[in-house]
């Protein structure tokens, strides 16, 4: 088994992808983590505006690979609107995150966009621009304050063989708002399911989110990309590697109503509305938050001291997962590494408030279910034991 997680781990490696990112971490890890280590975000005093009782949170992040997908479905159909998704996908990867330190007040948010401007034109930018006001304007609408703060657009042919979507987030809390994910035994884990639709979205959800958009991409997709639009991938990638899947964006997926193009380039849900609807209902009785994105389902290890997470009752894998590990043969540890598997929130809250929850999720028509607890560590470090949908095998990670 040691054998195969290596080798699975070395494929995903090969496409220039780190799914724990430890080079990051260790980087930083010198760095001054703010007045709330253990948050989900960095906090820092409220440098803006002075005020003691306040702090500030900023925020980077994107929509990863998944701009290369869309790019594929504009230079397939013409059609630039798809790009409405990926500027949806670049600011929910930050507001959600924000959502994990008990952001409930407004969030003002930057757009960057570095193209290639030979292969991607000015309907592009227009579209991008476009669907960020639009979904901004969606959230404010369902009372989460969202707002434009403009942005970058940048042409980098040189460095851009397509193109990037980025966004970066700013906010003022209240510190005694914050949430700082110290996180202890005897909680219950609830996940927020990634699939499904909510009732303020307008399509179904595959549940893809935007992590893990390059192994799924390259193992579902056919080598007809890699011919055709050989500037969406690295070069140097191994050619076994560079779209080694069946399917075409239009071919269905099989066990989903949703064709393959459909189910990798659905937005990325937030969940923004139900969160903080639960944050002003259960205040500090909201123990943690983890943003399953970056790790997966290991997410949660890098939050409390001396915890044993356990996940034995997951939503079952949504279809576009199951393709992915079949056509990759992935094995189900590295699956629940990188991607969300079902649920891309988890809430840590006491055993008492679990059926008070699902009900506030189901009223958003987002499906919520008890995936596990948190127990003490037989070590100092953190430790998870998960037990898979499919077949019931565990995994386990740290400890």
């Amino acid at each position: 088994m040691a054998g195969k997680r290596e080798q699975e781990a070395g494929r995903y490696l090969a496409r220039g992808v780190s799914a724990g990112k430890r080079e990051v971490h260790d980087a930083v890890a010198k760095v001054d983590p703010g007045i709330f280590p253990g948050a989900f975000c960095k906090v820092t005093p409220d440098l803006l505006g002075g005020d003691g009782r306040r702090c500030n949170v900023i925020h980077a992040d994107g929509a990863g690979s998944k701009a290369a997908l869309a790019y594929l479905h504009y230079r397939e159909t013409g059609d630039a609107r798809v790009f409405h998704g990926i500027a949806q996908d670049s600011i929910v990867m930050n507001l959600d995150d924000l959502l994990c330190v008990g952001l409930r007040g407004p969030a003002l948010f930057a757009s960057i966009i570095n193209r290639n401007a030979k292969r991607c034109p000015g309907e592009v930018v227009a579209a991008l621009i476009e669907g960020a006001e639009a979904f901004l304007a969606s959230l404010r609408d369902q009372g989460v304050q969202a707002l434009s703060g403009g942005g970058e657009t940048a042409d980098l042919g040189d460095l851009t063989g397509t193109l990037t979507v980025d966004s970066c987030a700013v906010a003022v809390m209240e510190r005694a708002d914050v949430i700082a994910n110290d996180l202890v035994p005897g909680l219950a884990i609830v996940g927020l399911a990634s699939t499904g639709k909510a009732s303020y979205e307008a399509q179904e959800n595959s549940g893809i989110g935007s992590n893990g958009l390059t192994s799924a991409r390259h193992d579902l997709l056919c080598r007809h990309y890699a011919d055709q639009y050989p500037e969406t991938y690295d070069a140097a990638m191994p050619r076994e590697l560079a779209y080694c899947g069946p399917y075409r964006l239009e071919d269905p997926l099989p066990g989903s109503a949703l064709s393959v193009g459909e189910a990798l380039l659905c937005p990325t849900r937030s969940y923004a509305p139900l969160v903080q609807r639960m944050l002003a209902d259960f205040g500090k009785e909201v123990v943690g938050l983890v943003h399953c994105s970056g790790g997966g389902q290991t997410k949660c290890l890098r939050f409390g001291k001396g915890v044993h997470f356990v996940k034995d009752n997951l939503f079952p894998v949504p279809a576009v997962f199951r393709a992915v590990q079949k056509e990759s043969g992935a094995d189900w540890r590295e699956m629940h590494q990188v991607f969300n598997m079902g649920h891309r929130m988890e809430v840590y809250l006491p055993e008492a408030r679990v059926d008070d929850l699902l009900a506030l999720a189901g009223s958003y028509g987002i499906a919520a279910r008890r995936i596990g607890h948190t127990e003490p560590s037989r070590t100092a470090q953190n430790s998870l034991a998960l037990s898979c949908a499919d077949g019931g095998q565990v995994c386990r990670y740290g400890g």
